[in-house]
């Protein structure tokens, strides 16, 4: 009964408060109607410095001299370079972080991030954020990924209108849905470019749900019908529906044919999800990053046997097993950090080790990993507890200056 009484009034919250968005007292098409928000073309210098690629639907605020990000949708998509957060200090005031960032033509884009894959062999690194972002968390996390993986190639971060707070959850969810077409359409031309070789894409949270999608349309509408260079898909504490994912997904993103050509799915999931248990208790089923057991019956079975109680997503199955594994699944439950235990491929020593394996490629015998019960899922066990300094030095921590 406590436990209801504790979480009734935050499914309320999240369900009906702090929802409503509004529009603010400037027009939009103002907002955005600075050149610096349009380019016709740039110069070197204006991304100077800007190491890495930026794609957003969110509408941005021109008007300051220096590109700002709102949480409001923007009525085209937009292409950029942007550096890590930077805290700025007035002599006055409070101080302020922005994202440094300098928008392009659309082709110019295109033709840097060709540049930059060029000399990498052709690989890029696509990062899809979830629920509950600024444009200042995800990029801080973007820039985390990238100095954490040592990644050799591009990395472009998809940045869609989440309003970076607890209290919108329902708005974030409706603009995830809102920018599905944007995200597949850009997806689809990122795969279709004859000089990418191979794309990674991670995805955080609400984060999956655009990218799923977004995978199948491009698998269904490609000229290459395997779309085989979106190979490594890596979804953290996705807050997908578990069923939905066994039923569906499994069977068209990872066909026997796309899993032989290196196509798989890393999940990575944990029971100590806060964040994931709220949102089950929202939507009423249980979610594809958290291993809770909705069947009392299978959670009873495994505990007779002496398992932990958790249950995941079924692997799926094939007339003819496929000649490599496609799906794995990361159990973080025993590694977790951070009060909601949401980010745990961002905030665990032996979680960030995983991850970079993971983008790197390996696939068998990754070490820290052991086995369980089922042979697609592995848990990540504790070799005693790790102070926050070395799970911040590990995961290499973006700190703003």
């Amino acid at each position: 009964m406590i436990r209801l009484f504790i979480t009734l009034p935050l499914l309320l919250l999240l369900g009906a408060c702090g929802a409503a968005v509004e529009y603010g007292g400037i027009r939009h098409s103002e907002l955005a109607s600075h050149p610096d928000c349009n380019p016709v073309q740039t110069t070197p210098a204006t991304t100077d410095g800007k190491d890495y690629f930026i794609v957003t639907s969110r509408l941005p605020d021109c008007r300051a001299g220096a590109i700002k990000l709102t949480n409001h949708r923007s009525d085209k998509v937009r292409f950029g370079r942007f550096a890590p957060p930077v805290k700025l200090k007035p002599a006055k005031g409070k101080a302020r972080t922005i994202v440094p960032t300098a928008f392009q033509p659309e082709q110019e884009w295109w033709s840097g991030l060709r540049d930059a894959a060029n000399l990498r062999q052709g690989r890029v690194l696509l990062y899809v954020h979830g629920y509950r972002e600024t444009v200042d968390s995800s990029s801080k996390d973007t820039a985390q990924i990238a100095a954490l993986t040592n990644f050799d190639g591009p990395v472009i971060q998809y940045s869609w209108p989440s309003q970076g707070r607890l209290l919108s959850y329902a708005v974030d969810e409706t603009n995830m849905y809102w920018d599905e077409r944007n995200f597949r359409h850009f997806l689809q031309k990122l795969a279709t470019q004859d000089w990418v070789k191979e794309i990674v894409i991670v995805s955080h949270s609400l984060g999956a749900r655009l990218v799923i999608p977004a995978v199948e349309y491009v698998d269904s509408n490609s000229s290459n019908a395997d779309s085989s260079n979106i190979s490594n898909i890596i979804l953290a504490a996705p807050d997908v529906d578990r069923q939905d994912f066994e039923r569906d997904i499994i069977e068209e993103v990872l066909s026997a044919r796309r899993v032989n050509n290196d196509r798989r799915i890393t999940v990575y999931a944990s029971i100590k999800d806060k964040a994931l248990a709220l949102s089950r208790s929202l939507h009423g089923y249980p979610r594809l990053g958290s291993p809770y057991c909705f069947d009392p019956f299978e959670a009873a079975d495994l505990k007779a046997k002496g398992l932990p109680e958790r249950c995941y997503a079924a692997k799926g199955r094939y007339t003819e097993e496929p000649s490599k594994s496609g799906f794995t699944i990361v159990d973080t439950s025993d590694v977790s950090r951070g009060q909601s235990g949401h980010s745990d491929f961002l905030r665990s020593a032996a979680a960030c080790k995983d991850f970079v394996a993971t983008i790197n490629g390996q696939r068998d015998n990754v070490p820290g990993r052991s086995a369980t019960h089922l042979p697609y899922v592995f848990r990540l066990m504790s070799a005693g507890k790790k102070s926050e300094q070395e799970d911040t030095s590990a995961c290499k921590w973006v700190s703003l200056p």
